[in-house]
């Protein structure tokens, strides 16, 4: 009793249950629009630098809301 898994007489493995015209290979198509964005601009090298460029421009924000709230509060 052998199963489909196993290796047969002549050395090659049969997978029965594996027929390639079935498979949807092409994962990018099957994805949706926002999911394709974030695997682009959140992943990796680019997810990285845009992570960086997004904290950069949150503290220049953050500076120049404090700088002008100084400036209003100590003008007398």
């Amino acid at each position: 009793m052998t199963s489909q898994m196993e290796t047969n007489n002549t050395g090659t493995v049969q997978y029965d249950r594996w027929n390639e015209s079935n498979i949807n290979m092409n994962v990018e198509a099957s994805q949706s629009t926002m999911m394709r964005v974030y695997n682009r601009m959140c992943t990796g090298t680019t997810g990285i630098i845009v992570k960086a460029g997004g904290a950069l421009v949150t503290m220049v924000v953050i500076y120049i809301m404090g700088y002008a709230t100084g400036y209003y509060v100590h003008r007398c």
